[in-house]
């Protein structure tokens, strides 16, 4: 086979350099794509598939990824494409059991993955990217396994193009979002430990006759196995249930389960794809090793109870994305990125867990069990607004403080919001609202030299009645990547923050990074110099910084 590299002639149109090298151009390397190219970072993206997957796969976008497809100016066309899934209900065997209104700032999007893909690619044209297609990775070269990023600047892919040749190609950065047959992971050694489900299911997208709510998700438990039933946009329904051992899958069969099990009185005719599938539960042991990082289903795979999967790595992708932008762009220092994994390992671990549970209770089947389980459902569902749902919105996951100085010294005045539902503290996402009050979201505005000002670090400053000696805000004055804002106690107690005199450092992502009281200068001193670098080290341009991680 013919042989190029990035640094040899060749008959391929020559390629700029980039910054980082996306392998998987699905949702999640999409998402991450777009977000570093909004940041100005250059990107290369690369997928094995001659074309664009037809299927549709995942469905549902909850609303904390709305919040992502808005920063990256999506989310129009997404509800466009899409339709609110209003309403959750349940039955056992065949008995009405519960069901969950979602209010509109909890309310997840049917769109199918398919059109997901296509609604983030124009975007990603839009920013002036682009995917190349039928590129597959071979191998990786010059791995770092010491667990110092700095220890190399970059690592070599080994390329095969659809015409047979071969590629080198050097980049300071690698994202592998190949899905959960990972080639990236394959090739950094990390294990992938977890189990296959007994059961395997069989899907069916199709038209109705008959009627069924466009609006809402059925769920069908009984002992005989699980039934569910979604609206699509245009009309379609998916069907999925457990597959009976021995039986073929087929439109026929979710028929007969659909009568049985279901509804009753729906016809299922036309169907759009069929598929049979089986649900795993598993994640990578290491999400990061060396300038290698994995995101989506390359990290982790679980159930489709819930609808998480696709949000899980499209959220992992713009936790990596903006701290990559940061790092190459003189922003932060390397040590950001050692973040990316646990804090992401931590939500993997939640929904594989919560997955688990909702999957294991489809497939009850002994008297008691089931009768505890709908128990169980018929008590919670009064609490479930204020409880749950916000979890399944992803709203309420948190990445644990790792150090003492991202709260304050003197917690007892955050006690009381502590103890409130719904309170956000240090490592919850910020409310949307207010981060879009505060400039902490967003697709951007104009900025004063007329370019897109871009959401980045804010830190969001709640006065008090007596003026401090030394103002918060002249800690970051040699800081320009970070923005001060006022927050009003009375902005800070409608959205459950602490109303005390202090300070709410912001995240790019609108996660809460850090909170102190009126005194805690030293305390957000030390978070600024582990977020940001030392004291003057870094500034917004980043030129030194981009050329060192590209020197290859």
């Amino acid at each position: 086979m013919p042989l190029t590299s990035d640094d040899t002639p060749s008959s391929r149109t020559p390629r700029s350099p980039a910054d980082v090298l996306v392998v998987g151009a699905g949702p999640v390397g999409l998402t991450a794509a777009c977000e570093l190219l909004r940041r100005g970072t250059r990107v290369r993206l690369v997928d094995r598939a001659e074309s664009a997957s037809p299927f549709p796969k995942a469905l549902l976008l909850w609303p904390r990824t709305l919040d992502l497809l808005d920063d990256l100016g999506a989310l129009e066309s997404t509800r466009k494409a899409g339709i609110d899934i209003r309403k959750f209900r349940y039955y056992s065997a065949g008995e009405p059991l519960a069901a969950f209104t979602f209010p509109e700032h909890l309310m997840p999007v049917c769109l199918p993955q398919n059109e997901t893909e296509r609604v983030l690619t124009e975007r990603l044209h839009a920013l002036g990217g682009r995917i190349e297609r039928g590129v597959r990775l071979l191998a990786l070269d010059g791995v770092d396994f010491s667990g110092d990023i700095t220890a190399t600047d970059g690592v070599t892919a080994i390329l095969e193009h659809s015409d047979g040749t071969v590629e080198r190609y050097r980049t300071p950065f690698l994202i592998g979002a190949d899905g959960a047959g990972s080639a990236v992971r394959a090739q950094i050694g990390t294990g992938f430990a977890g189990s296959t489900y007994e059961s395997a299911f069989a899907l069916v997208d199709c038209r109705i006759e008959g009627e069924l709510p466009t609006d809402e998700a059925l769920y069908y438990q009984s002992p005989r196995g699980a039934l569910v039933i979604v609206a699509l946009p245009d009309g379609v329904f998916r069907f999925f249930a457990s597959l009976p051992p021995g039986e073929e899958a087929g439109i026929e069969l979710l028929q007969r389960i659909t009568d049985e099990q279901g509804p009753g009185g729906v016809r299922l005719v036309d169907p759009v794809w069929e598929s049979v599938f089986r649900v795993h539960r598993r994640h990578a042991d290491d999400f990061q090793r060396g300038r290698v990082f994995l995101a989506g289903d390359a990290a982790h795979v679980h159930s489709p109870a819930g609808g998480q999967g696709l949000n899980t790595g499209m959220q992992d992708a713009q936790n990596l994305a903006w701290k990559l932008a940061a790092v190459i762009g003189g922003g932060a220092g390397p040590e950001l990125l050692g973040t990316y994994g646990p804090e992401r390992k931590d939500v993997a671990r939640q929904v594989v867990r919560d997955t688990d549970i909702q999957t294991r209770g489809w497939m009850l089947r002994h008297p008691v069990q089931t009768a505890g389980r709908d128990a169980a459902f018929r008590l919670l569902e009064p609490v479930m607004e204020r409880g749950y749902l916000p979890v399944m919105a992803g709203y309420r996951f948190r990445y644990t403080p790792t150090r003492l100085t991202q709260e304050p010294a003197w917690p007892s005045l955050c006690r009381l919001t502590g103890r409130l539902a719904g309170a956000v503290r240090t490592g919850h996402a910020l409310p949307r609202p207010l981060a879009v009050a505060l400039g902490a979201a967003g697709a951007g505005r104009a900025g004063a030299g007329g370019g897109e000002e871009l959401p980045g670090w804010t830190l969001a400053l709640t006065p008090g009645r007596v003026r401090a000696r030394e103002p918060f805000s002249a800690l970051v004055s040699d800081r320009p990547q970070v923005r001060t804002r006022t927050m009003t106690p009375e902005q800070a107690s409608e959205h459950r923050l602490c109303s005390a005199p202090g300070y709410h450092l912001i995240r790019p992502d609108g996660y809460v990074a850090a909170h102190g009281h009126a005194r805690d200068h030293a305390r957000l001193r030390v978070e600024l110099a582990a977020h940001l670098g030392a004291r003057g080290r870094r500034g917004p341009a980043g030129e030194p910084e981009r050329a060192a991680l590209s020197r290859a």
